[in-house]
C-alpha cells in the first residue's frame, strides 16, 4: 500500500528470525545442502538432525558462534563441544589415533558414537579438555548431516539440542522452529528425531572404556568374555 510506513522494530524483528528448510531425510535436496553450508560459512547457528537427536551446530572456527551456542543452552566454559566429521580421513586431522584405535573407529562408525581421543593442534585449544588434552569426535550415519559435512569440507562445532532446565534434547522440528527462531540462523527439518543420546567412547591405543551408555550399541567396546550387564 502506497504510503504504509514499517516501524524499525517490526524489521529488526523480521531480520533475526531463522529461515526454516525441510530436507528431505534420506535424499536431501542438494540445493538446500548449499544453503545451509553458506549459512555455517556465514557465521551462522543451525539446528541440524543427527541419528541420536537434533544437535545445535556452528563453524568450527567461529568463537562468536560458539558463545551464541552457550548462551542457547547457558553451557559453562567446561562443557566439551563435540566436533562432528565426514570421514576417518578427517577425522585423523583433529585427533591422534593409531593402528589399534583406526580399526575399532572404522568397525564402528558411522553411528550413534562420540569418541574421545587425543587432540591434534588442529585443534583449538579452546576446544580441548584442559586437562586431558582431548577432543570429542562423531560421524553420524544421517543423510542430511553426511550430506552437509561433505558440502563444507570441514568439520561442524556440536552440541545436542537440550534447553535449559530440560532433561530431554526437542525432537519435533516444528516447536524447535517456535522456540528457537529468534536464536538460531537456521533449523533445518529433517522429520522427528530420536531422544536418546550418543553413546561416548574415551579411545586409546585401541583400549575402549564407555563412559556414558546412550544409542550405540556397547558390545563391542566390552572386555572379551565379561558380559555387559558387569561392565563398570
Amino acid at each position: 500500500m502506497a504510503g504504509f510506513h514499517v516501524p524499525r522494530f517490526f524489521v529488526l524483528i523480521a531480520d533475526v528470525m531463522a529461515q526454516y528448510f525441510q530436507i528431505h531425510p534420506t535424499h536431501p535436496q542438494p540445493r538446500l545442502i548449499k544453503r545451509a553450508a553458506e549459512i555455517v560459512r556465514r557465521g551462522g547457528v543451525i539446528v541440524y538432525p543427527t541419528d541420536s537427536s537434533y544437535a545445535l551446530g556452528c563453524h568450527i572456527g567461529d568463537k562468536a558462534a560458539m558463545e551464541r551456542i552457550r548462551r542457547i543452552r547457558r553451557l559453562d566454559e567446561d562443557h566439551n563441544f563435540t566436533l562432528v566429521v565426514r570421514d576417518l580421513s578427517e577425522l585423523a586431522q583433529y585427533a591422534r589415533v593409531g593402528n589399534a584405535d583406526y580399526r575399532v573407529l572404522k568397525a564402528n562408525t558411522p553411528g550413534p558414537y562420540t569418541f574421545i581421543l587425543p587432540a591434534t593442534r588442529e585443534v583449538p585449544r579452546r576446544l580441548q579438555h584442559p586437562k586431558r588434552k582431548t577432543i570429542g569426535l562423531r560421524m553420524p550415519d544421517a543423510p542430511i548431516v553426511r550430506a552437509l559435512l561433505a558440502e563444507l569440507g570441514e568439520p561442524l562445532l556440536s552440541t545436542t539440542l537440550v534447553l535449559p532446565g530440560e532433561a530431554l534434547p526437542l525432537f519435533d522440528p516444528e516447536e524447535i522452529r517456535a522456540r528457537l527462531e529468534h536464536d538460531v540462523d537456521l533449523v533445518v527439518d529433517g522429520g522427528f528425531c530420536g531422544l536418546e543420546p550418543t553413546t561416548v567412547v574415551a579411545l586409546e591405543d585401541g583400549a575402549a572404556r564407555v563412559t556414558r551408555r546412550g544409542k550405540g550399541d556397547v558390545t563391542p567396546f566390552l572386555p572379551r568374555g565379561l558380559p555387559e550387564e558387569q561392565q563398570a
